[in-house]
């Protein structure tokens, strides 16, 4: 009952009504900037990059995703990051920060908005909202001289829509949005979204917090093409889906990587994850789990390296992602976090690590897993918008 009445209470204003007034949405602004984000200021109100201290300073500062960099167990540490600094004796500062593309953005909005320095000098965001930090003018250009590795980019990634020629950013994975779940809870094992819905999964259940992944694998799961020509009728079916399972109590939580730590616990017994996670928590806790893309297909997204534009040490960290993109550091991450290496040449250098890994289509996919996964299409700013909105109030943001 506290549920409903919660639930009664946020969608006063119902998804259609809001749809309904249009451009009306404009003055949601406002309302950011009252709430203390600062609203979403237009391109290039920043001041203007800072001054690097990099000489003076050796030092470099990281926020990235959990479970994204080889990481030693025993010793505490990440020996690629230690080799850096052995070899560069540039010391870098690493935080898991990250838990979400738009809880992370509300977070340092407002200072990146002044051209403050937001206590990083790299970011690792998915592509959509790289393409919003670039379009604000909230990154640095790369001064491709500090990364000669970034030739070794795989040419399927060297242009993209949201920052062509790659000035600003560089791919640190790729991977997929699939289905996660427990062998010993669901040993007949996962096809179709829809199985999530199983009424013996109930408040077992958890979705990701990124609208591309669940919203959009929901809609693979009812026959729509994301990557193709769809509209606001096909995200609000998805969308009601959603709505639903949530307010079933079928959906334990929405959350973003920490659904990793639920299935550990055994709070969650099946979600929509990440691949690469999964293996991680496999190799650390035993085989318990399985990851799979649905029949209908599952999610292919990249996440990026970007120099915020308050950065005081962007030649360091311009070092640090050149040092990535070698194919042989590139492979030792790769055989940790088990994403898709955008690195030319890494796919030879595993052979010398772990070569049971060569085969991997998680980490260097075929084509025929390629072809069952598929990128979301672009958004407009208005779609942005109202369809975040949107989900962000289902979810309960």
């Amino acid at each position: 009952m506290i549920r409903a009445l919660v639930r009664a209470q946020r969608h006063a204003v119902s998804r259609r009504s809001v749809l309904a007034l249009g451009a009306g949405l404009a003055g949601g602004g406002a309302l950011l900037a009252a709430c203390g984000t600062g609203g979403t200021p237009s391109a290039g109100s920043s001041t203007g990059p800072a001054q690097d201290l990099s000489e003076t300073e050796k030092l470099v500062r990281w926020a990235n995703w959990t479970l994204y960099l080889d990481y030693d167990d025993q010793a505490q540490a990440y020996p690629t990051l230690d080799r850096f600094t052995q070899e560069t004796g540039i010391e870098v500062t690493y935080a898991e920060d990250i838990e979400d593309n738009d809880a992370y953005f509300g977070k340092v909005q407002g200072q990146l908005a002044n051209g403050q320095d937001i206590g990083q000098d790299i970011v690792t965001l998915t592509d959509w909202m790289a393409g919003r930090m670039i379009r604000l003018g909230y990154t640095q250009e790369l001064d491709k001289a500090n990364i000669p590795n970034a030739a070794n980019l795989l040419a399927s990634l060297q242009d993209v829509s949201f920052d062509p020629g790659r000035a600003h950013s560089l791919t640190w994975q790729s991977g997929f949005g699939g289905l996660a779940w427990s062998k010993a809870a669901v040993p007949g094992g996962m096809r179709t979204v829809s199985d999530l819905w199983d009424p013996a999964l109930a408040g077992r259940i958890e979705v990701l917090s990124e609208m591309r992944d669940t919203v959009g694998l929901i809609m693979l799961d009812q026959g729509v093409d994301v990557a193709g020509d769809w509209g606001d009728d096909e995200f609000f079916a998805a969308l009601e889906v959603l709505d639903a399972q949530i307010s079933s109590g079928q959906i334990r939580q929405v959350k973003g990587n920490s659904y990793a730590e639920d299935l550990v616990s055994g709070d969650a017994l099946a979600v929509i994850g990440w691949s690469g996670d999964v293996t991680v928590l496999n190799a650390e806790n035993g085989d318990q789990w399985e990851f799979a893309l649905p029949d209908a297909g599952g999610t292919l997204w990249s996440d990026n390296l970007m120099v915020p534009v308050g950065s005081t040490h962007k030649a360091n960290a311009e070092r640090l992602i050149d040092y990535y993109y070698d194919p042989e550091v590139a492979a030792e991450v790769a055989a940790y976090v088990n994403y898709i290496c955008p690195v030319q040449g890494a796919r030879e250098a595993m052979e010398a690590i772990d070569p049971t890994l060569v085969e991997n289509p998680l980490i260097f996919p075929d084509d025929a897993t390629l072809e069952r996964a598929h990128v979301f299409r672009a958004l407009s700013a208005d779609e942005e918008t109202r369809y975040n909105e949107e989900f962000q109030a289902v979810i309960g943001n």
